[in-house]
Formats: C-alpha cells, sequence, structure tokens
C-alpha cells in the first residue's frame, strides 16, 4: 500500500476490502475516533525486510495480524511459484506468543490456497526444528511465526529458503519485491485448501531428536556423569517441547525443570523480557540452582534458537556466561573432541564479524580454518551452502547466544547446543573441572578476552539521521589510537575493504553492509554496527589480555577498565 496515502485513507481501504472480517472492520472503525491510534496502526506500512515482518500485533498495515502476515505470505507464494516448476512444499511452524497459531494456520491457507503443498506443524516447536524439517521433508521454503526474546505485545514472521536457512540474496530482495507488489487485501487468496496441509507431529520430532543424539561426541562422559545435575527453563517458550526430551534421549537422568515457567504462555508472566541474556530472566533458574547446589544452567528464548547459561564460579556463585564465552566453550570441546577423531583438515567453523576472536584461536589452534560472516545467523547458513560437499562445518555461532553445531540444520539451534552444553559439562567433570574451571583453562592457554556491547537508541527520523552522521563520521576521521594502542587497521564493510595504517586497501570477501571495524596492535577491536531491526546504532568492543596468575576476576576488572577507555576515546 503507497506510503503517501494518509491513515484514514489507508484504513478506508481496508474497510472497503471484501477479505476482511467484521471483527476488523469493527475495530477500523474504532481507530477512526482517534487520530493518534489510528496514526500509529496505519500512517506507516510494516516492511517485509531481509529477516521477515516483526511488529506489535494489532490491526493495521504498521501491525502483525491476520492480513499483513497473509501479505507477506501471498508474495513469497508468487515468488516460490516464479522459482519452482515442480510441486513446492513449504513447512510452518510458530512458538507460544498469543496469536503465533493463528498466523500459523493463516500462512499454511494462503500457502494452499495458491497450490502449494504445506507441512504445517501440530503445536509450536523450535525455530530450528522448522530448518530441520524444511530439509528432511525437501520443502522449497518455509516459515515461523515468532518474535524472538521482543516483548509480548510482538509477533514476527521468518521467511526461509530451501537449504533450511533465513532468506539471502538474490531471494530476500525478490520476495520483498513480491510483497509489496501486494496493494490490497482482496489480492490475497485465503481459501484454504485442506488437501494440500499436512500435520506435522511426533515422526518428525523423533528425526530431530536422531539427529541430535548423532552430535554427541563422548557418550561415554555422559554415562560416567549421567546424574549431573541440571536447570533448565524455557521461559514459557518452545524449548520445553524439545529440551528435556533431548537431554533425556543423551543419558541425562538429573534434569530439574523450572515449573513456575514450564507452560508456554504469550503474556511471559514470570518475567519481563523472555530473552535469557537478561539476568532478570534467569531468576528463577537460578534460585532452583541454588537450592539443587547444580551443576549447570540452560534457559532458552520463546522460539529456543538461543540458549543462556549459568555455571558456579570459584567463589561459589552462580555466574551467567556471555554469548562469546559460552561460543568458545563450544568450539573448544568440538575441537577438542573432533581432533581426537581425526581432523581431515577439510573442516571449518564459523563466526560472525562481532563475535569473539577467542574462537579464532581456538580454532587455530588446532590446525582448523575459521570463517567469518556478517552478522545474522543467515549468513552462517549461507557459508555453509557455499561450501557444502568441499569443506565440513563442525560448529559455531555468534555473541548474542545463538550456535549451530554440525549442518543438518541451518540456523542457530538452543536443543543441540543445550546437549551438547550438558556434554561438555560432564566431560569437564570427568575431568575433575567445573564449566568455568574449563573456561579459566581456555583463558590461560589462548589469553583473555572480554567483550561488552554499547547500544544507544536514536528514534524517529531525527534520530536515524544522527545515527547517519555518527557513521559518516567514524569513517572519515577513524582513532589512530584506541585506549593507547595503535590502530592498525580499519575495515569498512559497506566498501568491502581492510585499509591499514599506510592506507593500502585488501578486499573484503563479504557481502556489503554498513559495519565499520577497528583493530589495534593489542589485539582490540571495536565494531560499529547501526541495527537493522532497532533505532539502535550498536558498539561491540573485545580486548585481549593476560590471565595473571589464573586470576579471572582481576583480569575481567582490568579489561572493564580498558573498555571503560574505548568509550572515553570514542567520545560515547
Amino acid at each position: 500500500m503507497p506510503e503517501k496515502m494518509s491513515a484514514k485513507d489507508k484504513a478506508g481501504n481496508w474497510l472497503k476490502a471484501n477479505n476482511m472480517d467484521d471483527e476488523s472492520k469493527n475495530k477500523i472503525t474504532q481507530l477512526l475516533e482517534s487520530e493518534d491510534e489510528l496514526n500509529e496502526a496505519f500512517f506507516h506500512d510494516l516492511e517485509f525486510g531481509t529477516g521477515g515482518l516483526r511488529g506489535i500485533m494489532g490491526i493495521g498495515t504498521n501491525r502483525i495480524n491476520k492480513y499483513t502476515v497473509g501479505m507477506a505470505t501471498q508474495g513469497f507464494a508468487n515468488y516460490l511459484k516464479s522459482q519452482f516448476s515442480n510441486e513446492i512444499k513449504v513447512a510452518i511452524a510458530h512458538d507460544s506468543r498469543n496469536n503465533s497459531r493463528l498466523f500459523a494456520e493463516t500462512t499454511a491457507a494462503v500457502f494452499s490456497a495458491n497450490g502449494i503443498k504445506v507441512f504445517l506443524f501440530e503445536d509450536l516447536r523450535p525455530t530450528p526444528e522448522l530448518s530441520f524439517a524444511i530439509r528432511h521433508l525437501g520443502c522449497q521454503g518455509g516459515v515461523v511465526l515468532t518474535a524472538s526474546h521482543n516483548p509480548k505485545e510482538y509477533n514476527g514472521y521468518k521467511a526461509y529458503w530451501s537449504d533450511g536457512g533465513q532468506l539471502v540474496p538474490p531471494h530476500d530482495k525478490n520476495v520483498i519485491a513480491e510483497v509489496k507488489k501486494i496493494n490490497s487485501i482482496d489480492e490475497i487468496n485465503f481459501d484454504s485448501n485442506p488437501e494440500l496441509i499436512e500435520s506435522l507431529g511426533k515422526d518428525l520430532d523423533m528425526a530431530y531428536l536422531e539427529m541430535i543424539k548423532g552430535l554427541s561426541l563422548d557418550p561415554k562422559a555422559i554415562a560416567d556423569n549421567n546424574d549431573l545435575r541440571i536447570v533448565f527453563s524455557s521461559i514459557h517458550g518452545t524449548g520445553i517441547t524439545m529440551v528435556p526430551q533431548a537431554l533425556k534421549e543423551l543419558g541425562f537422568k538429573n534434569v530439574h525443570i523450572v515449573k513456575s515457567q514450564e507452560n508456554p504462555d504469550g503474556n511471559f508472566p514470570t518475567v519481563v523480557y523472555p530473552n535469557p541474556e537478561e539476568k532478570e530472566a534467569m531468576s528463577l533458574a537460578l534460585k532452583e540452582a541454588e537450592k539443587i547446589d547444580a551443576d549447570l544452567v540452560m534457559a532458552t528464548d520463546p522460539d529456543a534458537d538461543r540458549v543462556g547459561i549459568a555455571v558456579k564460579n570459584t567463589k561459589g556463585e552462580f555466574q551467567l556466561l556471555n554469548g562469546n564465552q559460552t561460543g568458545a566453550l563450544l568450539v573448544f570441546y568440538l575441537m577438542k573432541k573432533w581432533d581426537e577423531k581425526g581432523l581431515k583438515g577439510n573442516e571449518y567453523i564459523g563466526k560472525t564479524i562481532v563475535t569473539t576472536e577467542l574462537i579464532r584461536d581456538i580454532a587455530n589452534s588446532f590446525n582448523t580454518k575459521c570463517y567469518d560472516t556478517l552478522t545474522g545467523f543467515k549468513w552462517i547458513a549461507d557459508m555453509i551452502r557455499e561450501r557444502e560437499g568441499k569443506e565440513v562445518f563442525i560448529g559455531g555461532g555468534e555473541e548474542s547466544y545463538g550456535y549451530m553445531i554440525g549442518e543438518a540444520v541451518r540456523d542457530k539451534d538452543a536443543v543441540a547446543s543445550s546437549v551438547i552444553i550438558a556434554e561438555l559439562t560432564a566431560w569437564a567433570k570427568g575431568q575433575g573441572l567445573s564449566v568455568f574451571e574449563l573456561l579459566t583453562n581456555i583463558y590461560d592457554k589462548y589469553g583473555f578476552y572480554y567483550e561488552e556491547l554499547k547500544s544507544i537508541t536514536k528514534k524517529g527520523l531525527q534520530g536515524a539521521e544522527e545515527i547517519q552522521r555518527m557513521m559518516s563520521d567514524f569513517r572519515s576521521n577513524p582513532p589512530k589510537e584506541l585506549a593507547g594502542s595503535r590502530v592498525t587497521y580499519v575495515i569498512d564493510y559497506s566498501v568491502s575493504k581492510k585499509i591499514d595504517e599506510d592506507g593500502k586497501k585488501e578486499y573484503v570477501d563479504l557481502p556489503k553492509s554498513n559495519v565499520l571495524q577497528y583493530l589495534s596492535d593489542d589485539g582490540t577491536k571495536v565494531s560499529i554496527r547501526p541495527s537493522g531491526t532497532e533505532p539502535k546504532i550498536k558498539f561491540y568492543f573485545s580486548v585481549k589480555g593476560k590471565l595473571e596468575g589464573r586470576d579471572y576476576f582481576s583480569a575481567e576488572k582490568k579489561l572493564k577498565s580498558k573498555v571503560h577507555n574505548l568509550l572515553n576515546d570514542l567520545n560515547l
């Protein structure tokens, strides 16, 4: 719908649509009585971006509802039909959010109405199981209805291609173009064909669990420590459908589920944000952990593609590990076990450009390649697709609590990650180590890395312009020093160039993106990236030091101070 139309005109068009139900028409009529509410709902159009849709639920062009979901699906269906001449199949999953089932059924109805075979999960399932299903069933595409860890008012629509990864070029832009062509609700075919909709349930679950069981690298470590005390919370999301079962299938017998967060609930009643990155969201799991003196605490987000963990530190306190630390632990364990079984030389690790360089150091120590991708797991999936049949992906991830083990799933997978995190905890225990002590050993061997993220919110058109000016200034006036260390390289991903201090340029073989990095001679890395989904500019800081006397807390304090100096140097 053209952006130049007024909110009132857009609302009027929706009221005229033959496909519009009476309940929705009544809601629009009520909105017409309040100019502010009408503008919020209709002035802008909710954009189908490279990651799909995400927004507040409600009626209107700027909201997630069955009509905006229908437009997205009609556009996606049109594109799939232009690309594939034989039978087209799609898989659809959804999380525990309010209206997610309705939106999943709406998506299934529109696809089937367009002659496309649909595999619809019978109930909520993790996002990674959707990615697995696309590949397992030979689908050409897929959709998951989720808004990840956003507040309860939000929902979203993520689109996938035949490789099980989210849409990447050229398909992302082409699907967006098709969605933009849908100018009226009456262009959406909602006339469901039930004969083309097949329910997915236990059989697919068992195939997914069998795949996860096959990821285990040390069954003996689990057998020797199957009484490991594990606390798990699904934070009212889809993790409850698969994580406990996966742990049980691997042989873990002492898993304590946080009962007050066990039931799927789109209102997320026990947390402010259903995000395992936040200590508040983990608070009930931590209380349970203290009660049973747990070896490991894990919590997944609503669509179970990300997992946060806590372990007991050397002070006897439960400490949340950040995404970089968990990623480094996973990669270290994977590399050690693959090395024991015999590396062939064609294996590799994947990470994003803003993720800790500790992962690269670990991979290099095992003579294994580590490739960088842009931020976003779709790029890791794309990297695997490009190297399929030539190189073998061991695992990897990103700093925002998303990890992937093996090649069977092409999106971050908290179910598989939870299983391997539990396995590495059992293995460490067999070595006489806690997870925290294992992390300390890694820092002792490779150097102590400390990472911090600072986000600055700039709302509205003025805010967007200010972010643009900040990026322009950082590009044209890069610092010569950062916290007393010489800046040796500036990487500007918008022009695919790595520039050294003498001005010599090197090509960066990644898609262009509005990201800037400063690298200094002491291992400091500063990444600057405007968010693609929020009115924010993000600064990722990574600094490196030594773990003197194996004193984790002293080293952390020193590096925190260094990040504070970096903030001052950048006038943040």
